[in-house]
């Protein structure tokens, strides 16, 4: 199947967390073939693999707009590729949407700031014969499904991927794992709960943050119902939003009661030490108490996936060396070694 070219807008903000879509869609996609990132001069011309994480993946980044449509003529949409804090669309963006709709290109948006709602963008799509797609944008009522209680039926093991805060990792090893389960001919599929997730192809889930409250929980098991019933996965692996104890917006616990998940792989950074790395907002509890509450609710953590800023690669190896004994379960470096560790832990639970 031919993807659909697309340039990855960040305007400067790729080096941060900021830009964790971009993070993701560098990663891969089954949706979209990423042909360049847009952000600034300081990482004009290097690739966008090496600065991500040092591996080389032949998508450049380009200082300008200019340059990129300069350089992929074909390219035929563009992806806001950040996710800011509260959604907003940073005013320095808008400029640039404008000209590449100018240049024909359809704009994907999973910000909550919603492209639809700008009359001025609206008219110019239309002018120019191209599509704005807000990701985000929240289902209609009539398209709403409610909790049923039936997902308690489902024998399928399930297995939320829980992080101990915001852009931890989470989708990453989500994906990562069902990639290693293919791997070893299981069948898995992935939930996608964000916007990142349903820009890298993913088939089954639902946007959590834009999900009316009380239709959360029965969006989630429709998701796992209707994987189930279409895809009929060995296992299915829910991808996490922000983290339990997180004060800007907590969540997880959606995916251990009203998604029924039993096994929780725990993503933790040991050098972060304030959520989203705001001192007022308070520490990040340790992992211990997070795996505490978790067995509180009837689910057992079978591994711990370290995201590693910070650390150097030595660093890593050393921490997790230190507390495997502790924890006694694999810890997992994601990034840097890959999960296959825990494959035999994961054909255990199809037993």
């Amino acid at each position: 199947m031919n993807k659909t070219k697309a340039l990855v807008l960040t305007n400067g903000l790729y080096h941060t967390s900021d830009a964790k879509t971009a993070h993701g869609l560098v990663r891969g996609s089954d949706r979209f073939n990423i042909v360049g990132i847009i952000d600034d001069a300081s990482h004009d011309g290097k690739d966008a693999g090496v600065c991500l994480d040092g591996i080389h993946r032949d998508i450049p980044i380009y200082g300008t707009l200019s340059k990129a449509l300069e350089s992929v003529p074909d390219a035929a949409v563009l992806i806001i590729g950040v996710a800011t804090v509260g959604g907003i669309l940073p005013a320095s963006m808008l400029a640039l949407i404008k000209t590449a709709i100018e240049h024909r290109l359809s704009i994907v948006n999973g910000l909550h700031d919603y492209l639809n709602e700008r009359a001025d963008l609206v008219a110019l799509a239309n002018q120019y014969q191209v599509s704005l797609t807000d990701i985000r944008q929240p289902k209609k009522r009539a398209d709403l499904h409610f909790f049923t209680g039936d997902i308690f039926k489902l024998k399928t093991p399930i297995v939320a991927v829980i992080g101990m805060d915001c852009a931890m990792g989470k989708r990453t090893t989500a994906r990562l794992l069902k990639q290693a389960c293919a791997q070893e001919q299981i069948k898995a599929e992935m939930i996608y709960t964000g916007q990142t997730g349903w820009l890298q192809g993913n088939d089954y889930g639902f946007i959590f943050d834009s999900t009316l409250n009380d239709f959360v929980s029965g969006e989630l098991e429709h998701a796992i119902l209707k994987c189930h019933a279409e895809a009929k996965p060995d296992i299915i692996f829910l991808e996490g939003q922000s983290a339990l104890r997180n004060p800007s917006g907590p969540c997880g616990l959606e995916l251990l009661i009203s998604g029924n998940a039993k096994y929780v792989v725990l993503v933790f950074a040991p050098k972060r030490v304030y959520f989203d790395n705001e001192p007022h907002w308070g520490k990040i509890p340790s992992v211990a108490s997070e795996i505490a509450i978790i067995e509180q609710f009837g689910a057992k953590v079978i591994a711990l996936a370290m995201n590693t800023e910070g650390c150097s690669h030595e660093e890593a190896l050393a921490i997790q060396a230190d507390m495997q004994p502790a924890f006694n379960m694999p810890i997992l470096l994601p990034i840097q070694t890959g999960v296959e560790v825990l494959v035999p832990t994961l054909k255990a639970l199809l037993a």
